[in-house]
């Protein structure tokens, strides 16, 4: 793990934190039971194989 040699500001601190952004999940459209369902893209397989239950 990276440590640091100097101590960093608070002023770079927060700067450094703001930059982080939320990011919507890629949503896939699958098929289940002849119907259509929008689902972010990790989970495709899991709702495949009947793991999780699409909401209707």
């Amino acid at each position: 793990m990276a440590v640091p040699k100097r101590k960093m500001s608070r002023s770079n601190t927060r700067h450094r934190r703001a930059q982080w952004k939320a990011v919507r999940p890629d949503l896939a459209t699958i098929t289940i039971d002849g119907r259509q369902y929008q689902v972010p893209r990790r989970l495709v397989r899991a709702y495949e194989r009947g793991l999780l239950l699409p909401e209707a």
